[in-house]
């Protein structure tokens, strides 16, 4: 069974539960803590973590991750919080794919405010409504590759967008903090919309190939040897006690 936890960054591919170009892959809401050692439990064989909660609810532990590692299963991160845990668990296995993620590696990116964005609710399914900065500053090289914008425009605007809280970064937010008056602000719009790139997706859609490229199989288990302490092993007990238990025959 594979497993993706993807939510805004993905929004408007998933049809049921399922993409239509990777059937073969079980599409949930982002991930909050549980639900990643949830699906190791439930059998999981592959998971690919793109988005999670962190904010409403606990975030996805670590300590999951390594669960589910420590029993064979592959996992991969992209695009939003899964590029963040994959750089913090590549050395214990965890595959990191894409842009973003290599960037995390790197240390030219670190924060969490990067790749974060305001998005609604399951039932809006997840839709996006603002901008992470990584998209922001992929759609200003794009901007200024292409000559609609210079060096100068380009450098002022990342500073801008950098202040920006990323519950409100927009491109029109964007474009209210530069020194442009009303026509160049729409201009500037309308040119960031139309040149957009969405390095998230981007990433998310190379993991999602790569899940699907995948066996559904557990490999062996690895070297090292996960700690279990007490309060692991109660929280694994608890989710284990909220699975559906089978009907007996």
């Amino acid at each position: 069974m594979k497993v993706l936890f993807a939510g805004p960054t993905l929004h408007g591919l998933v049809v049921e539960g399922r993409l239509p170009d990777a059937p073969d892959i079980l599409c949930r809401p982002p991930a909050a803590q549980g639900d990643i050692a949830r699906a190791v439990l439930e059998g999981a064989t592959v998971i690919g973590l793109v988005d999670g909660r962190y904010e409403d609810v606990a975030a996805p532990w670590h300590k999951e991750i390594l669960f589910a590692l420590a029993n064979g299963v592959t996992v991969l991160g992209a695009g939003s919080l899964g590029a963040l845990r994959a750089a913090e668990c590549a050395a214990y296995g965890m595959i990191g794919v894409g842009e973003i993620f290599d960037r995390l590696m790197s240390g030219e990116i670190f924060d969490d405010s990067d790749v974060a964005q305001l998005h609604g609710p399951a039932e809006m399914d997840h839709l996006p409504l603002t901008e992470a900065l990584v998209n922001v500053e992929a759609t200003l090289h794009r901007l200024r590759a292409e000559g609609i914008v210079d060096d100068r425009f380009f450098a002022d605007a990342m500073r801008a967008a950098r202040s920006i809280f990323f519950k409100t970064l927009t491109f029109e937010a964007l474009a209210a903090r530069l020194p442009l008056d009303d026509d160049r602000r729409r201009a500037f719009v309308a040119a960031a919309r139309a040149h957009r790139v969405d390095r998230k997706r981007l990433d998310a859609l190379a993991l999602v190939e790569r899940m699907a490229a995948l066996p559904a199989v557990r490999l062996a288990p690895p070297p090292w040897r996960m700690n279990e302490p007490h309060q692991w092993l109660a929280f694994l007990r608890d989710l284990a006690a909220s699975l559906p238990q089978p009907t007996p025959a």
